[in-house]
Formats: structure tokens, sequence, C-alpha cells
């Protein structure tokens, strides 16, 4: 499924966006979880800074 995501942002104007993966820890169980989101590259430090405040 990966493939199919970067090879669609690769072609016309997917090339302005940026896939940003963070892991998260859970305050419950203390097990890490990955949370994946595309942004626009204008907005990648914005979204990796509101997933930190989380």
């Amino acid at each position: 499924m990966a493939k199919k995501v970067v090879a669609t942002l690769k072609t016309g104007k997917g090339k302005e966006y940026s896939k940003v993966i963070t892991m998260v820890k859970s305050p419950k169980t203390g097990a890490y979880s990955f949370k994946e989101i595309i942004v626009h590259n204008d907005h990648v430090k914005d979204a990796i800074s509101s997933v930190k405040g989380q």
C-alpha cells in the first residue's frame, strides 16, 4: 500500500505534499504506535509539533 501512495505523490501536484510518520507512545499501555499524515510541504513542521504536543 505504501508503494501506491508514494507513486501517486510523485506525479503532478503530489510533489507539493509529504508523508509524515511519527511515533507516539500510549500513556495507558506504554506501547508505541505510528501515525501517518500526508501534509503540504509548507506545514510539515506544524504537523510534527502538533503530534508531539498531544
